[in-house]
């Protein structure tokens, strides 16, 4: 393990750059630090999921996300620096695949909401997809673990079956999308 920190201010950052894990200083505004920032956010998220969610069946499951997110976020942090695998991928693919066989195959969009513990996925959810984006623009220019990029596509849709699945735990109907409303 790493230095621990036992003195939270440094002052190193007061000229716009951070510390990156490998020692190197870097732009507080440039997109490597904006993209696992993005993942902290996430992260965040779901911790406040988790602390809303109480009852819910999926502690573990958003537990374990939840440190493979800390993982991602230490790659990105740390240039050349590869955690994520295609063994998390696919477990993202098998528990996407157990929470979506029960659910009734969608035929409209979904408006998010329903309960509160849904509505915070899928606010979860939409900060996760933004995180992608801001790594793919990354990987344009940096070399980045593209597992880190499959990992969040599938993350952001396991949250919107989960976001289904926490509706579906509380009792609360989706609200589906009546896109021909106001004809």
């Amino acid at each position: 393990m790493g230095n621990r920190l036992s003195k939270i201010y440094t002052r190193t950052g007061d000229d716009g750059t951070t510390g990156l894990g490998d020692g190197s200083r870097i732009g507080k505004d440039s997109l490597r630090v904006e993209a696992y920032g993005t993942v902290d956010e996430l992260n965040s998220l779901l911790g406040v999921l988790l602390a809303t969610a109480d009852d819910t069946p999926y502690r573990e499951l958003l537990s374990d996300v939840q440190h493979n997110l800390f993982d991602l976020g230490g790659e990105l942090c740390i240039p050349g620096h590869t955690v994520i695998t295609a063994t998390q991928v696919s477990w993202l693919e098998q528990q996407l695949d157990e929470l979506n066989a029960d659910l009734k195959p969608l035929k409209d969009f979904i408006l998010p909401g329903g309960s509160v513990a849904a509505a915070h996925c899928h606010v979860a959810r939409t900060v996760c997809r933004r995180a992608e984006r801001l790594v793919v623009s990354l990987a344009r220019t940096d070399t980045i673990n593209p597992e880190n990029i499959h990992y969040l596509n599938r993350l952001s849709d396991l949250l919107f079956v989960l976001a289904r699945k926490l509706n579906q735990h509380a009792g609360v109907a989706d609200r589906l999308w009546q896109h021909q409303r106001n004809s």
